[in-house]
């Protein structure tokens, strides 16, 4: 399992602030948001002057779009680093993302000893999920001497489920070239215990700590994999360890913390928690984080104790009433527990808070009860009627009252006939029931009234494609959905059946490609392999199948096409 890395992020969150790789400002542009770019020196011809100010006019107007197009169009003609960098800063207000990285790399070719772009690009690369691209940045900035933020690319890497075996042999790679790259090897450790290999990833990190005894980073990242491997004295040593390198970083703290929470020490833990809290006495959201950490260990009357403070707060946190809540169901305290959730407002947590609740309650024999509350909340939510009645439907079925389910969609279609959220779920139950009519007029309904619904027309595109032989009518629906949304996967995965199914694999190929590459899925995996095996490009079908079969616990898909095509089973 890999890491949850707690203490890091309650540190990095909460404390120290994350330093965001968001292309885009944190709020909206306040005065000239170029003011602080590079100023133009040289002289222009007419044309290249016309684009400039342009441009200039462009980003006055907020216009930033057009405002980066010219300063980029100027920067190409004159091979200028500054003119790159004001498209940049002009690119990052606007909305498109393309525009942003293409400005960005133009950046960094005509700067290339220049860390602002290599870091850019890195963010953007981990933005759009491509963390090859993201640590290739980082490592060329680390081989500088420059910071390339390694072991939070690591840490961000394992949190968010990246593909970890070719992040880490890059590294591995790097260190035979920079043996003594401190964070590179904190970060290759980090990766190797994420992957499962303690061992190695101890082992460089003792070496590390040898050679590097005052290095933060190599403590910190001991007392993490000890604590994940269950070693809660080797985790306490090094928390104190790093505490007498750094008596102020708050890290240490929170790792010192969890480690005297585990060993039973909860005096111990409160102390330095506390000590926390004189730190950021005005942080509500570090006392959540901290009581999540006391309850993530068990021990709920101190995460109580932090929390109820923040009641009296306005507005009061949502997460202190779902906290409070789960406290309270934690004790079987089912009606205070439901006064807690209830009280989450619309927003982060609101629909997680009704259906905790209401599975609370059912929990307790009180299925009644369940469907009561979350007939009242529909009331007292109007706009979340869709959203509170799926939630019912899903526990209605986990009951096995199929038939209760069914009564209470038909009743909100027809008491918000206009609920597409509604319709779009009955039509995926008809499908479900094998009322393919049903499932069309469902959705023919909701085209009626949202032709440009991109679900909706994939939905019936893919459905007339797979199932009926009205494959020239699905694809043009599918196109249709394409052209709205062209960078979906489901959507690139259907356009690319439809072509199967039209007997043109050469065509759906790239499709389905493009749709693997960007979601990992065992039903487009099923369909790649076909087209594969079909073009007589067989080893790698197969290849296929057998990453596929070994990353998901649930294939149906797959195991449809092993039986129809034997030669493709490992």
């Amino acid at each position: 399992m890999r890491p949850h890395l707690v203490t890091t992020t309650l540190l990095i969150v909460l404390l120290a602030g994350c330093q965001s790789t968001s292309s885009g400002p944190s709020s909206m542009a306040s005065g000239d948001p170029l003011a602080s770019a590079p100023p133009i020196r040289k002289g222009l011809d007419a044309q290249s002057l016309a684009t400039l100010l342009t441009a200039e006019i462009a980003g006055q107007r907020n216009d930033f779009d057009r405002a980066a197009r010219g300063y980029l169009e100027t920067a190409g003609r004159y091979d200028s680093s500054a003119l790159a960098e004001r498209a940049v800063l002009a690119a990052r207000y606007g909305n498109d993302k393309a525009l942003l990285l293409q400005t960005a790399e133009r950046w960094s070719e005509l700067a290339p000893n220049n860390e602002a772009p290599a870091r850019l690009l890195a963010g953007l690369a981990m933005e759009r999920g491509d963390w090859q691209a993201s640590l290739k940045q980082r490592l060329t900035l680390a081989a500088q001497g420059s910071q390339g933020d390694l072991i939070v690319f690591a840490e961000t890497a394992i949190e968010e489920n990246a593909n970890l075996s070719p992040l880490r042999d890059t590294l591995a790679r790097f260190l035979d070239d920079h043996p003594q790259q401190g964070d590179a090897i904190v970060a290759t450790a980090l990766l190797e215990a994420a992957l499962g290999d303690t061992r190695q990833a101890q082992q460089r990190l003792v070496e590390l700590s040898r050679t590097q005894p005052e290095l933060p980073a190599v403590w910190l990242a001991r007392g993490r994999i000890a604590l994940e491997q269950g070693s809660v004295s080797a985790a306490r040593d090094a928390a104190q360890k790093g505490l007498q390198i750094a008596p102020n970083d708050n890290r240490f703290i929170l790792m010192l913390a969890q480690a005297q929470l585990r060993l039973g020490n909860v005096e111990a833990a409160e102390a330095g928690l506390d000590t926390l809290l004189e730190r950021h006495p005005d942080a509500p959201q570090l006392r959540l984080a901290l009581a999540q950490l006391y309850m993530e260990e068990d021990y709920n009357a101190p995460a109580r104790r932090l929390l109820l403070p923040l009641l009296d707060a306005d507005p009061t946190p949502p997460a202190a009433y779902i906290l409070l809540g789960a406290i309270a169901d934690d004790q079987d305290e089912v009606d205070n527990a439901l006064l807690y959730y209830r009280q989450v407002p619309p927003g982060d947590g609101f629909l997680e808070a009704r259906l905790r609740a209401a599975q609370m309650l059912i929990e307790a024999g009180r299925l009644l009860d369940a469907r009561d509350f979350l007939d009242i909340e529909r009331l007292r939510y109007p706009d979340m009627v869709s959203e509170l009645t799926t939630i019912e439907v899903d526990l209605l079925e986990e009951q096995n009252l199929t038939g209760a389910a069914a009564q209470l969609l038909e009743r909100q279609i027809r008491r918000n006939p206009d609920a597409v959220q509604l319709r779009f779920l009955r039509s995926m139950r008809r499908y479900e029931q094998g009322n393919l009519s049903g499932m069309e007029s469902d959705l023919r309904a909701i085209l009626e009234r949202e032709p440009n619904n991109a679900m909706a027309l994939n939905a019936l595109g893919y459905t007339l494609v797979d199932v009926t032989e009205r494959h020239e009518e699905g694809l043009e629906l599918i196109q249709r959905a394409h052209e709205l949304e062209p960078e979906s996967p489901a959507i690139l995965d259907s356009l690319g059946w439809a072509h199967h199914k039209l007997g043109d694999n050469q065509k759906a190929l790239p499709y389905l490609q493009a749709a693997y590459a960007a979601q990992q899925d065992q039903e487009i995996a099923a369909h790649l392999a076909e087209v594969l095996w079909r073009l007589d490009r067989r080893q790698e079908a197969r290849t296929i199948v057998i990453e596929a079969l070994e990353r998901f616990d649930e294939r149906p898909k797959l195991e449809e096409l092993i039986e129809r095509i034997p030669g493709l089973a490992p």
